[in-house]
């Protein structure tokens, strides 16, 4: 209860914060949507399903990268306008750790579902279903950035943050596929331990 309680504080401040004189404010709603729903899910289903640490900690993550890409556009973030400089980027790449962090994360929900609810009892074939679902995801969301950007030309350049990058909506599947993997292989035995001290697996 506590740990949801720090939770609950962080994403408040953080949403605040990132609701105060955005850079474009219908930008913000569609950056920050998928940060709010996903608090939404997390504080309805925490009685009857709470989720480890590691995972509830990674959503958190996922929330608060969405926000500031939301505040500033993701093509904007300080940060990585000075990491560009530093490195020599072309673009401002914080857009490519927020695909990143759109497989890495789900892949560790999906984890976390999968082995909770017993639906596949062999690891491989779990990892594999997994893959492919933060692949599914992502191009999903590729989708719903066409459809925005069909639907709104004032929003789509802040939203799609392509910055003249022919090879963006591939790309950005790329890392989330990589994010995913990445997840799978180095997070797994932590996972699992979360899992049996709590008595979530048996």
């Amino acid at each position: 209860m506590k740990n949801m309680v720090i939770w609950a504080v962080v994403f408040i401040a953080v949403f605040v914060w990132s609701a105060v004189n955005p850079k474009d404010y219908m930008t913000w709603i569609l950056e920050v949507a998928p940060a709010i729903i996903g608090a939404g899910v997390v504080s309805v289903t925490h009685k009857n399903f709470p989720l480890t640490p590691l995972t509830s900690v990674l959503i958190l993550i996922h929330c608060i990268i969405l926000m500031v890409g939301g505040h500033y556009t993701y093509a904007e973030v300080p940060l990585f306008d000075w990491l560009g400089e530093l490195l020599g980027w072309q673009r401002n790449n914080y857009d490519k750790l927020g695909h990143f962090a759109q497989g890495f994360v789900p892949a560790i929900i999906a984890r976390e579902i999968l082995i909770r609810k017993k639906v596949m009892s062999t690891g491989a074939w779990r990892n594999f279903f997994i893959i492919c679902f933060c692949l599914g995801f992502s191009a999903f969301y590729e989708l719903i950035e066409w459809w925005v950007a069909l639907l709104s030309s004032e929003a789509a350049d802040a939203f799609l943050g392509t910055q003249g990058y022919v090879w963006d909506t591939q790309s950005d599947m790329a890392w989330a596929l990589v994010g995913a993997i990445f997840a799978l292989a180095t997070l797994g035995r932590i996972h699992d331990r979360q899992l049996r001290e709590r008595g979530l697996v048996f």
